[in-house]
């Protein structure tokens, strides 16, 4: 149970200005699922003089990591593809082959929720080990009504068997099934099911896919329009694989993230900044399908973009399990700055998902926080297959 307490002897990286905000010798107040107070620990408040104190030995805090983009509620794998890939097949073509995102539906219709659990289960635990508390769950992998609302119900179960925060967003309009049109199947199958899923209560945003191998603008628009009715927020998958206009678009309805974005354009930094909207960078697909244009990272920081990195952990373009080493790629592939990539899964992360309440240390914040064995913020990029996890403070739970 939460208490009241204070973490004492730690550099805190704060996060909550453009760098890491970084308090050296400090303390921070808890006060059960709150932070109270941070700031020097010759300065805690009177109030908490007496309290429980865990001492830290100057390792680092930072608010917890946030995984803005995730597809984890699936069935089967699609190790085959990977070795199609390595034997020259582009993931198009494994795509209009009957592969990709089709071949999991098939596998995810199968599953039963309790085996949709039992599987995602090890990833969302995968996720809490490396100091995670917030992570977004999509669906995607029904294209049907039952198979839709199946995943969604698997995601909000996962929320209540772990400690953490799951944000759900419905991305019905993923992929085309076998046997139907885009746009008889946006009409008829998505639609329907986005409505179906929000009277149930488990949506918390609206996805969708613009791709050349999926849906086009004004078939998205569609999708957008209801959301808007639903009083639901969008983001989209965009700009990923070439260029159909999803990032303004995303932009004309004040989305609160484009992911992808490798194909973005000058134009589309500037529509973004002004709907101020997030990109979320996916560094875990573009290595997977061997993508060779990044994003534009350095428009969008013209143009004051914030910048969000998650791993993208899907069954087939990015089986990343790991939100650090996808803050050490968003570094080498896309030239982030550590402290980028860290309030990539911190604060920005947070503004990805529509979250006011975490992502930065600060008074009145959720008291999510993540305990590191390095003195250095830059060491959690800078690492690649190390986890220094000390450990996790969720809901003040520490």
């Amino acid at each position: 149970m939460a208490e009241r307490y204070v973490i004492s002897g730690t550099t805190v990286a704060t996060m909550a200005d453009d760098g890491y905000g970084l308090i050296e010798n400090a303390a921070i107040a808890i006060d059960a699922d709150r932070i109270a107070w941070v700031g020097p620990e010759r300065e805690v408040p009177p109030d908490f003089a007496d309290s429980l104190r865990h001492d830290m030995s100057g390792r680092l805090i930072t608010p917890a990591l946030i995984d803005c983009h995730t597809h984890i509620v699936h069935g089967g794998n699609r190790a085959r593809e990977f070795e199609m890939r390595l034997n020259g097949a582009s993931y198009e073509e494994i795509a209009r082959a009957g592969g990709g995102i089709v071949s999991t539906v098939a596998a995810t219709r199968g599953a039963s929720e309790a085996d949709l659990l039992h599987s995602a289960m090890p990833r969302i635990d995968a996720l809490i080990a490396q100091g995670v508390a917030t992570v977004e769950i999509k669906s995607g992998y029904g294209l049907d009504q039952e198979t839709e609302l199946k995943m969604l119900r698997v995601a909000r179960a996962l929320g209540e068997v772990r400690p953490i925060r799951v944000v759900t967003s419905f991305l019905g309009a993923h992929a085309v099934p076998k046997g139907s049109d885009a746009d008889s199947y946006i009409d008829e199958i998505c639609i329907p099911a986005l409505r179906a899923a929000h009277a149930e209560g488990l949506v918390d945003a609206v996805d969708g896919f613009c791709e050349g191998i999926a849906f086009d603008t004004a078939q998205i628009a569609r999708v957008f329009d209801v959301a808007q009715e639903l009083g639901l927020p969008v983001k989209l998958h965009a700009e990923q694989l070439s260029h159909l206009g999803g990032t303004a678009l995303a932009a004309q309805y004040k989305a609160l993230s484009v992911d992808h974005v490798e194909y973005a354009t000058e134009a589309d930094a500037k529509a973004l900044a002004a709907s101020g909207t997030v990109a979320v960078l996916l560094p875990g697909a573009f290595y997977t399908i061997h993508e060779t244009q990044a994003p534009p990272v350095q428009a969008f920081r013209n143009h004051g973009v914030p910048m969000a990195v998650g791993t993208d952990w899907n069954p087939g373009s990015s089986p990343l399990g790991s939100l650090l080493l996808a803050m050490n790629m968003a570094c080498t592939l896309f030239r982030l700055t550590p402290a980028e990539a860290l309030a990539g899964t911190t604060r920005n992360a947070a503004r990805a998902l529509g979250l006011d309440d975490c992502g930065v240390i600060a008074p009145g914040m959720r008291a999510d926080l993540t305990i590191w064995n390095v003195s250095d913020p830059a060491e959690l990029s800078y690492g690649i297959g190390i986890n220094p996890l000390h450990a996790r403070v969720f809901g003040g739970v520490l």
